[in-house]
């Protein structure tokens, strides 16, 4: 989980891309596609001038045979020299991974967004709060940052505690094979074989 962070930043694409399963997708603010297609807009916009930096931490894995999902909290740093802006910005990956001939990979990745901040390296800088306020809260300064780098990003990407993540966390727990315990528990329970 924290090779995608170290081989993305470093540029290394065929590693990058040897951490997802066949026909593996995701879900990103700037990009809905395969791992195959994000890889590749990844190497076109790595030529551009927003720069970043992902530092991921420990993740939090549920093993189920050879399915798993994992989540895992990341710092993504970005800069904008051209702008003199920045954003720091609070994610949370939610993957689904899959275990082929011994080895485990990601088949499914969504990024969910709990807060941003602007970052102004030679201190503040005119942001047009139009734009800006087009987008969530939560990911606002990051989605700034890449409209005006020239990527599209959705307004619609999944938030902390919002109704999105509730959906995520229940159809991955679903396609695990695990289920909510009692409302209120905070505690996934295996399906018996009978629930399928």
């Amino acid at each position: 989980m924290t090779a995608w962070g170290s081989h993305r930043d470093a540029g290394r694409w065929d590693r990058l891309e040897s951490l997802f399963a066949p026909e593996a997708t995701l879900e990103l603010t700037w990009v809905q596609a395969t791992a195959s297609d994000f890889v590749a807009a990844a190497r076109r916009h790595a030529t551009g001038a927003l720069r970043s930096k992902h530092v991921i931490s420990n993740p939090y894995v549920t093993v189920a045979g050879d399915r798993a999902i994992a989540e895992t909290n990341a710092m993504l740093v970005t800069d904008q020299p051209d702008l003199d802006l920045g954003a720091i910005t609070h994610i949370r990956y939610l993957d689904r991974l899959v275990r082929i001939d011994g080895r485990w990979a990601i088949a499914h990745r969504v990024s969910i967004y709990d807060s941003c901040g602007l970052t102004f390296p030679y201190g503040p800088v005119d942001v047009d709060r139009a734009v800006i306020r087009r987008f969530p809260r939560e990911y606002a300064g990051l989605a700034y940052l890449l409209q005006l780098s020239g990527y599209e990003p959705s307004d619609r990407s999944p938030t902390r505690g919002s109704a999105r993540e509730a959906e995520l966390q229940e159809r991955d727990s679903a396609w695990l094979g695990w289920c909510w315990g009692r409302p209120g528990d905070g505690i996934l329970v295996r399906n018996s074989p009978a629930a399928h």
